[in-house]
């Protein structure tokens, strides 16, 4: 690991501690007065109503995040990854991709997301598809080289489109979880040795209700 990747790891690991600390600490206060308001802009701490979007709201990198690709092209989930998508879904916790593709796969986030689709469609090897419909429109794909990963603009696009509410972000590289963190989402690199697979619906859910 070169020098600007490990202090990018330090980066990261103090942001998602420090949440994670902040998270434990204000559980007793969620759960004594779930009616408070959580300080998220146009968001409330209590019972949600069918019309209220889910917060906080979770964005993955795709490829060896969420899919395997093998050597033979065939793609399908990473261990444990549908099941956790399925959870979050139950919880009405809204998901997002935030992915690098070519822009010549299209003019707006919506054709290079349909192109997206295809593409990992053609080769998915799953016994279930992918959970494209839990994402919603929240696929953010880059318009020009210069916005590709890890340059911080699709992680800007998404924020500017949430709504106040807390952002997640949880991918495979050091690097990602990095940029994401100095974005101020709270940052969970994936596939780490003692540790969950992906960061907890539990505290993923905590994060909607504690305040700023």
């Amino acid at each position: 690991m070169n020098r600007s990747a490990s202090k990018g790891l330090v980066r990261a690991s103090l942001a998602l501690g420090s949440a994670l600390v902040s998270i434990v600490l204000c559980t007793t206060v969620s759960t004594a007065a779930p009616g408070a308001t959580s300080g998220v802009t146009g968001t409330a701490s209590g019972a949600r109503t069918g019309s209220e979007l889910a917060c906080p709201v979770v964005y993955f990198d795709l490829g060896e995040t969420l899919v395997h690709t093998a050597a033979d092209g065939a793609i399908t989930y990473r261990a444990g990854a549908a099941s956790y998508l399925r959870a979050l879904h139950e919880r009405h916790i809204d998901i997002g991709l935030i992915t690098n593709v070519p822009p010549s796969w299209g003019r707006t986030d919506a054709e290079r997301a349909a192109r997206l689709k295809k593409e990992v469609d053609a080769s998915w090897r799953g016994p279930a598809p992918f959970a494209w419909q839990d994402f919603g429109d929240r696929i953010l794909t880059p318009r020009t080289e210069a916005e590709r990963k890890p340059a911080p603009a699709l992680w800007q696009r998404a924020r500017a489109g949430s709504g106040g509410c807390r952002l997640v972000y949880q991918a495979e590289t050091t690097e990602e979880v990095a940029v994401a963190a100095s974005q101020g989402y709270v940052p969970y690199q994936v596939e780490q040795p003692h540790r969950p697979a992906f960061l907890p619906v539990g505290l993923v859910e905590l994060l909607g209700h504690r305040p700023r």
